[in-house]
């Protein structure tokens, strides 16, 4: 067999933008997420909205005509 083939397998922090930490092994020598399971919906039950240059004051806008029609 050949030598030296592997990967180093490494104790790594695992970060996520929430500020949830955990140690786990990986041969990356950083982990960083922008979502985990202390953050996200499904788990917390609790949903957020990301409301990125006003998308939803812009859809909203947008047909507001066609939603006050149907009431």
């Amino acid at each position: 067999m050949k030598e030296n083939t592997h990967p180093n397998y490494n104790k790594v922090v695992a970060t996520c933008a929430c500020g949830s930490e955990f140690e786990t092994g990986s041969t990356n020598e950083e982990i960083k997420t922008e979502i985990c399971s202390g953050c996200h919906p499904f788990f917390t039950g609790k949903q957020k909205l990301i409301d990125t240059a006003g998308r939803i004051e812009k859809f909203k806008k947008k047909y507001a005509k066609h939603l006050a029609d149907k009431k």
